[in-house]
């Protein structure tokens, strides 16, 4: 089974997980509160960081109505010349 990163990534509930399981790492390893406080600070702040921009790349693709599609620019030798469009646009007059 697969796991899907950027999924588990925007989950408040994981970055929640992960601040208790570090705080209680800390805690059984005699650390500081100081310090405990100052590592779930970071880790919550990294996890609110992820989640956001995760969710707006999310929601960016989903306004374009393309996800990781890539522009398509005309070549050159398919580009009509610079007098051809000009001829286009006067010729709608």
């Amino acid at each position: 089974m697969k796991i899907d990163w950027r999924r588990k990534l925007s989950s408040r509930k994981f970055w929640a997980a992960a601040a208790g399981f570090i705080t209680a790492l800390l805690a059984a390893f005699g650390a500081a509160d100081m310090t405990t406080a100052q590592i779930t600070a970071v880790v919550t702040a990294v996890g609110v960081l992820a989640a956001y921009i995760l969710g707006e790349g999310i929601a960016d693709g989903g306004a374009s109505g393309t996800q990781n599609t890539p522009s398509v620019m005309p070549d050159a030798q398919n580009a009509p010349e610079q007098s051809d469009r000009a001829d286009m646009t006067h010729s709608n007059n």
